[in-house]
């Protein structure tokens, strides 16, 4: 009698233990989806970031001269508001 008790413990906790492995296998698969999405967002982002080096170059050439262009422009102001003694 104790034997088949010992038994049928063994055969439920084998069964308990099978059932949580194959739940997480079953997990381990969606997140392999999952993270083989995003890999596959991150590389589609690489390739849309490419050119932004020599964008940002460009942009940045012109913003050094609308800056030379302000300066200009503010010691104009400032010139113009020491005249009518605004300052």
């Amino acid at each position: 009698m104790l034997l088949t008790l010992t038994l049928i413990t063994v055969a439920l906790v084998v069964i308990a233990l099978a059932g949580y492995l194959i739940g997480i296998a079953w997990a381990l698969l969606a997140a392999r989806k999952s993270v083989i999405a995003i890999a596959n967002g991150l590389e589609a982002v690489a390739g849309h970031t490419a050119p932004l080096p020599e964008k940002l170059t460009t942009i940045n050439g012109a913003l050094v001269a609308l800056l030379g262009g302000l300066r200009v422009a503010d010691g104009h102001l400032g010139r113009a508001a020491s005249v009518f003694k605004l300052t």
